[in-house]
């Protein structure tokens, strides 16, 4: 089974979380959200608290998932910062696996040093960061990279993953499904 790892940390955007989970879980993806701590409570920037479904100290650091995916939000501060997250989005790439970043998320990409050359977009708060984003773009694939600039883009995001990790039939599957 296809799958997908995404790391969650407090003041996660719940939008750029939620919506490629759901859309890449309807599309039959294994997919483990993992947060930063112990703490099985993880609340994102407009007070939403999900469940996450393991620590991130309790996914192997050995294993490594079809699909990496980073939310944004203010919490992208603490993604940024975590060693761990860097180690694994940088074996994520070594391995030639999917890397999946959206709104702010893409800086941590940007600090792993896999941006040069490539084209991406994320969201305009970050512009300064990352100068050569593609503004105008909802997703980017590029490569083993996929980019979004934000909660708007969710949805898009979400689909755009499960065509690339399962198949554009049941990519179009999901978004009859969910009116997209």
């Amino acid at each position: 089974m296809t799958s997908a790892l995404v790391l969650l940390p407090e003041g996660f955007e719940e939008l750029e979380a939620v919506a490629p989970i759901d859309v890449l879980r309807r599309a039959g993806v294994d997919v483990v959200v993992a947060g930063l701590t112990a703490n099985p409570l993880v609340t994102g920037r407009c007070g939403m608290t999900l469940r996450v479904d393991t620590p991130l100290d309790g996914v192997p650091a050995v294993r490594i998932f079809d699909l990496l995916l980073l939310p944004g939000g203010p919490g992208v501060k603490l993604l940024r910062a975590d060693a761990r997250v860097k180690a694994r989005v940088v074996a994520q790439y070594t391995a030639g696996r999917w890397l999946a970043a959206i709104c702010a998320a893409p800086t941590v990409l940007g600090d792993a040093g896999l941006l040069a050359g490539r084209r991406y977009t994320c969201h305009p708060s970050v512009a300064a960061e990352l100068p050569d984003r593609l503004a105008d773009e909802r997703v980017m694939v590029d490569g083993s990279i996929i980019t979004s600039r934000g909660a708007g883009t969710a949805i898009d995001f979400g689909l755009v993953l499960a065509g690339l990790l399962v198949s554009p039939a049941q990519r179009d599957e999901v978004a009859r499904a969910i009116c997209a």
